[in-house]
């Protein structure tokens, strides 16, 4: 039996879980990014990298290096209602509630509502029930997703985007030294970039999507546990590198291309989406809108069949007996029908709180499991460390909706706490209370 993966098959994965991951938000973030930052570019891709590439790549390693089967497994190590309620959180987020709508929305507002005319609820509707249609017939053969995702649907969607990206870098519109930073770029480049690589969902979506890689590697007859933790690693190595790579790439085109949306910038419902359109209009004149549109729809389509296939996977495993994976799985494709047709920028403003919420407690949880070697991933400081963490994530979550009385107060006594980090310092102090706890316990 071979243990250990061949440079094509772990191609192959890397090309998978790079498709997983790369969606709506991973196409349009990156674009306003660059045009907002302007000369701060660097340092403001610099904190997107960190929490859009970085972090996720330390999600894939935790579940690979803690030996475990995937979230439910992880979050486990806490206790049995965090494992319920966090696991069910998070994947309701980077699934029926958020993350696959928003890949429906994404696809439409920036492929489709150029022809859309009159009546665009109704052409918004006849999309979404072919786009979650066609999801729905990948996600119904989940030992399949290597094929569709790594093989079929990724490498046609990379191909689309090298063409816009290309394009756009070899004829820049203007220099990146000639754009002047907006908003909070000006004076917090690197925050503002980091925090904005909350909105990919790809932290969670590394938690997420583990359980998809753990069980590839071991079809491909990896299944020593030491091998297959190296091999899931390894995995995600390679697409998180290709990852950076084309986030660079679209942040620097959102740069050079400012003069071409500069006057739209500000206006609250202009996203990513309205500018990737100009631009595609741009240098590739009325054809650009149909190149979008395929690429697009390629791009979300592959995150939304890993999305609903870990959903359901994982929903099945915590429910045992209530409803088969196939269920699920329709389940979940409908209500994401449902909601992608409120509209992509609806679904982003209701997202925003829950994400800064979830993503503390998901990096805590990612590190926790990368450094449980260290102390036996002994559960007392999973405990406290996630409780400590639990309290200033409630915390950040007042900031973001405004609730001035405690956010105030919180501004006050949380360090970095307006740069939405203040939960460092508290998950700091309970990882070391939790780790006094142990050692004295063990004594």
């Amino acid at each position: 039996m071979n243990e250990k993966l061949t440079p094509r098959q772990l191609t192959l994965i890397g090309s998978m879980l790079l498709g997983l991951f790369f969606g709506a938000g991973n196409l349009i973030f990156p674009l306003i990014l660059g045009a907002k930052a302007g000369q701060n570019l660097p340092a403001a891709l610099l904190g997107l990298l960190m929490t859009a590439v970085g972090i996720p790549l330390l999600g894939v390693m935790s579940i690979g290096l803690a030996r475990s089967e995937g979230l439910l497994d992880l979050s486990g190590r806490v206790s049995p209602r965090f494992r319920l309620l966090f696991t069910c959180a998070l994947y309701l987020t980077i699934g029926p509630l958020f993350a696959i709508p928003r890949c429906a929305a994404t696809s439409f507002t920036i492929g489709l509502s150029p022809f859309a005319g009159e009546n665009p609820w109704l052409w918004q509707l006849g999309f979404s029930l072919c786009f979650f249609g066609a999801v729905l017939f990948f996600s119904l053969k989940p030992s399949k997703i290597l094929d569709s995702v790594g093989k079929l649907l990724n490498p046609a969607f990379l191909l689309f985007l090298g063409i816009m990206l290309v394009t756009a870098l070899i004829k820049p519109v203007q220099s990146v030294s000639s754009v002047a930073p907006s908003g909070d770029y000006i004076h917090s480049a690197f925050s503002a970039g980091f925090l904005q690589g909350y909105d990919t969902l790809d932290a969670l979506a590394s938690l997420a999507f583990g359980i998809i890689v753990i069980r590839t590697v071991r079809q491909l007859g990896v299944t020593e546990p030491g091998r297959v933790a190296v091999s899931t690693v390894n995995s995600g190595v390679v697409s998180m590198s290709l990852m950076a790579l084309i986030y660079a790439a679209t942040a620097l085109v959102g740069a050079q291309s400012f003069g071409l949306y500069a006057e739209r910038l500000s206006d609250p419902g202009f996203t990513g989406g309205d500018a990737f359109a100009i631009i595609a209009r741009h240098y590739f004149g009325p054809g650009g809108a149909l190149l979008l549109a395929v690429t697009v729809t390629l791009c979300c389509m592959k995150t939304a069949v890993g999305l609903v296939t870990s959903c359901g996977e994982t929903f099945e495993e915590m429910f045992p007996g209530r409803l088969s994976y196939p269920k699920w799985a329709v389940l979940f494709s409908a209500a994401s029908l449902l909601i992608s047709n409120f509209g992509l920028s609806k679904i982003i403003e209701f997202s925003a709180p829950v994400l800064y919420f979830l993503y503390p407690l998901a990096i805590v949880l990612i590190l926790l499991g990368l450094l449980g070697q260290f102390f036996g991933h002994a559960r007392p400081v999973y405990q406290w460390t996630m409780w400590f963490t639990l309290a200033a994530a409630v915390l950040e979550l007042c900031r973001v909706v405004r609730f001035k009385p405690v956010a105030s107060l919180a501004g006050r006594v949380l360090p970095f706490y307006t740069y939405g980090l203040g939960w460092v310092i508290p998950a700091a102090l309970g990882f070391a209370v939790g780790m006094i706890l142990n050692r004295r316990h063990r004594t």
